[in-house]
C-alpha cells in the first residue's frame, strides 16, 4: 500500500529542501553559521555569498502604481514596439541608461534623458555621449529629478524638478525607463564582512586599506582572490565590490571561487 501522506521522492529516500531566506550569518571558528528565516541553522566551514543584486526602484508618488504600464526598469524589445512613434524618457546617467536611450531612439519619436548630475561626463563613456549628441531625436536634461508620475491606465506625464532652480514642470511622455543602479542584498552580513559605501562586499586585494587589513582578518596569509574579510566567507558575482555586473563574468567568478573554497578547506 502506498503511503499517500508522503512525497514519492521522500519515500525513495530523497532529501527535499525548501527555499529559505537567510536572515543572518555569524562566525564561530572554525564554523560559519547561517540562520534561515524559519529559525533553523546551517553550519559550514566555507560560505559563498552570491546573492546578486536587485534593481533600485524609484520611490516617488505614482511610480509603483504605473510599474509595467508605462514605468519600466531596464530596456526590452517588447516595450520598444509598444511605444513606437511616441515620446519616452530615460532616467539615469550611466552607460546602461545611455545604451537604453540609444536603443529606444530607433523606435520612439523622441527620447529625453533625465540626469541628476550637471553632466554625463562623470558617469557615462564618451563614445555613448558622442552618439547621443549625434542623434536628432534625443535630448539630455541635467540637474533633473523625477518628483511624481501621473496616469490612469498608463503613464501620461511626469513632474520633473530642476535641482538648481527648484522649479517643477510637467513633461508628457508615454513611457519612462529607469536606470538608477542596483542594490546588493547584503544587510544580513553587515558588521560581519567588510562592505563598500554602497553595500557591495569587499574581497581579495580590495580589503587592504593603507597597508592594513581589517580586524576581522585574523590569518597571516593574504586573502584569496574572492575571499572576504572573514576567512572562509567568499563573494562572487554582482554582489562583490568591483565586479563588472555581467552574467558571463559572474559565472567565471563563481567557478574561480570554487577553487578558492577548496584551497581554504585544506587549511581547516
Amino acid at each position: 500500500t502506498l503511503d499517500t501522506r508522503r512525497d514519492p521522492g521522500q519515500r525513495l529516500g530523497a532529501e527535499l529542501l525548501e527555499a529559505q531566506e537567510v536572515v543572518s550569518v555569524r562566525r564561530e571558528d572554525p564554523y560559519r553559521i547561517v540562520t534561515l528565516s524559519d529559525g533553523s541553522e546551517v553550519s559550514c566551514y566555507a560560505l559563498v555569498l552570491a546573492m546578486g543584486v536587485a534593481v533600485r526602484t524609484m520611490d516617488v508618488p505614482g511610480a509603483k502604481e504605473l510599474s509595467g504600464i508605462g514605468v519600466f526598469y531596464g530596456a526590452a524589445m517588447t516595450e520598444a514596439a509598444t511605444y513606437r512613434g511616441k515620446d519616452v524618457c530615460v532616467v539615469g546617467g550611466g552607460n546602461s541608461a545611455g545604451q537604453g536611450a540609444l536603443f529606444y531612439s530607433r523606435y520612439a519619436r523622441s527620447v529625453t534623458i533625465l540626469v541628476r548630475k550637471d553632466s554625463l561626463k562623470t558617469s557615462m563613456s564618451q563614445y555613448l555621449i558622442d552618439r547621443i549628441d549625434e542623434t536628432s531625436n534625443m535630448k539630455v536634461e541635467t540637474n533633473s529629478t523625477v518628483e511624481e508620475v501621473f496616469g490612469e491606465r498608463g503613464l501620461e506625464r511626469i513632474r520633473v524638478k530642476n535641482t538648481n532652480t527648484g522649479e517643477d514642470r510637467d513633461i508628457e511622455v508615454s513611457a519612462m525607463f529607469i536606470f538608477i543602479g542596483a542594490a546588493p542584498y547584503t544587510d544580513f552580513v553587515n558588521g560581519l564582512v567588510e562592505r563598500d559605501d554602497k553595500g557591495f562586499v569587499l574581497a581579495g586585494t580590495d580589503l587592504e586599506r593603507d597597508g592594513v587589513m581589517p580586524p576581522s582578518w585574523t590569518l597571516d596569509r593574504d586573502p584569496f582572490l574572492f575571499e572576504t574579510s572573514v576567512p572562509g566567507i567568499f563573494a562572487a558575482g554582482d554582489v562583490r565590490a568591483g565586479s563588472s555586473k555581467r552574467v558571463a563574468a559572474a559565472v567565471g567568478e563563481g567557478s574561480g571561487t570554487v577553487g578558492n573554497v577548496h584551497a581554504y578547506l585544506e587549511t581547516v
